[in-house]
């Protein structure tokens, strides 16, 4: 258990969906319509777990993905699930992410001011999106622990603990890590998924 309360993996096999929900070629996620679609069915399984989660987006059997489809799935997920007023308390990884993906994943994020946990072949786990380099570097070194209090990642770092502290609150507003107690805890994506 990861001392935090029950927090669910939850793989999304985009393929599979989009099989499912719209009538076009299972591999190529083009089109808003189609990201329009899979969203919908991404959110309506999010809010039947009916528990906070760490959602596996997986791209690795998407051979196409064009800008309006990523756009109207993920940034769309992500500026849904970033709301106070979320439908449910979940978080997104990005797994089987290959170039071409990243490369429009990328355009779409900074678009919109967004981050995503990515693990990104042939490069490991990353971070997607408009980041710092202090924030950067801050999720790295909470990457590595799992989880830690800003003190402890500000000693890591060799950097003032105000500063981490901000760079963490900020990492956790774009729910690319969970805070959680008090104090205040930082829990990395990737380890919850293994419950």
């Amino acid at each position: 258990m990861n001392g935090i309360g029950p927090v669910v993996p939850f793989r999304i096999d985009l393929s599979t969906l989009v099989r499912r929900s719209v009538a076009s070629l299972y591999s190529h996620l083009v089109t808003r319509p189609t990201g329009q679609a899979l969203r919908l069915g991404i959110e309506s399984q999010i809010c039947e777990l009916g528990t906070p989660c760490v959602s596996v987006l997986d791209f690795s059997q998407v051979a196409v993905l064009d800008y309006s489809c990523a756009d109207e799935t993920v940034a769309k997920l992500i500026l849904r699930f970033r709301k106070e007023d979320r439908p449910a308390d979940a978080f997104f990884l990005a797994r089987g992410v290959s170039e071409h993906h990243r490369d429009t994943l990328e355009a779409v994020l900074d678009r919109h001011g967004l981050l995503l946990v990515a693990e990104v072949e042939g490069e490991g786990r990353t971070l997607l999106g408009p980041v710092g380099d202090l924030e950067r570097a801050a999720w790295e070194a909470l990457e590595h622990r799992g989880s830690a209090a800003a003190a402890h990642l500000a000693d890591d770092l060799t950097a003032p603990e105000p500063a981490i502290s901000e760079a963490l609150a900020s990492l956790a507003d774009h729910r690319v890590v969970l805070r959680r107690g008090s104090p205040e805890t930082y829990y990395a994506l990737t380890p919850l998924l293994a419950g």
